[in-house]
């Protein structure tokens, strides 16, 4: 999940060589990000409905590699060529969707959402041991692995930020928030299944409604009529409601029950946010922290 940044668009390499005292700026693609490609360029004939998915490789390195919690054996995983060479055979199937070829809305859901999250796990695995995909999203300059990974659906590239923002924001469900996720503690978790079309209602749900049981997530108290939410709801304000009452009523019936009415009615409900964690969601520091 890359939040929302007001950066300078620009992401020119600048040079600087000095003539006789002088210092000048030369631009450059040298140090520039350059595309990463996951997956093929499959024919138009060849290529399929999102219908036709149904992500059980995808499925099962989830099941195998994620835990209830969502923390991603990364080690494990990364030793394992077999299932490196799996997760890039699901990457691959993937570049076989036809985005002009009629499917369900749900079953678009489901193929954007497993396509952000198998991408992003394998943007991972690329660079792991690593402590934080923000060690790998350069803002001007260099690879920035929410820019640069691409995965190639219909003969082009396209990135994890324009998959959340050009793809699923746009489907006008505000739960993909809770689904898609960045590798990092305070995230959603990474539901240890994959998406699918005929599950996807009661998925969104069960995801929605376990980001919000978390106290690292959520926090309200009763007497104050405070409540602290994730800054993902900040970041995103907009696609739960046009105000901070409607964005509230969204979230309501996903809330733990004392906070729920209180968000439904708009009372006196006072908003801040939590701070993120951009911690990796890495089983292997899982366990240390619970060691200590």
């Amino acid at each position: 999940m890359s939040p929302v940044v007001t950066l300078p668009a620009f992401r020119i390499a600048v040079s600087v060589l000095f003539f006789g005292g002088l210092c000048l700026f030369a631009a450059s693609d040298a140090l520039a990000g350059k595309p990463v490609y996951v997956g093929g360029n499959v024919p138009a004939e060849r290529r399929v409905s999102m219908d036709r998915y149904d992500h059980a490789a995808w499925d099962a390195l989830l099941t195998k590699y994620v835990d209830t919690a969502g923390n991603v054996d990364y080690t494990a995983w990364k030793r394992s060529p077999e299932d490196i060479r799996a997760l890039e055979g699901y990457l691959g199937s993937l570049s076989y969707a036809g985005r002009g070829i009629r499917a369900s809305r749900e079953a678009t859901m489901a193929y954007w959402i497993n396509a952000y999250n198998a991408v992003t796990v394998k943007g991972i695995l690329r660079e792991y041991p690593t402590s934080s995909i923000r060690n790998h999203t350069s803002k001007a300059f260099g690879y920035n692995i929410w820019k640069d990974l691409q995965l190639v659906v219909d003969g082009a590239g396209i990135s994890l930020e324009d998959i959340e923002h050009k793809v699923l924001r746009k489907m006008n469900e505000p739960r993909i928030h809770f689904a898609i996720v960045c590798a990092s503690k305070s995230c959603p978790r990474l539901l240890n299944r994959a998406y699918t079309a005929a599950d996807l209602e009661k998925q969104l749900t069960t995801s929605t409604r376990a980001f919000f049981a978390s106290g690292a997530n959520f926090r309200y108290d009763a007497g104050s009529g405070k409540m602290q939410l994730s800054t993902i709801l900040k970041w995103f304000a907009s696609d739960f409601g046009r105000d901070q009452a409607a964005q509230l009523k969204t979230i309501a019936p996903y809330l733990p029950t004392k906070a729920a009415w209180q968000a439904a009615n708009a009372g006196r409900v006072r908003v801040s946010h939590l701070d993120y964690d951009w911690s990796l969601n890495d089983q292997a520091t899982a366990r240390r922290s619970v060691r200590r």
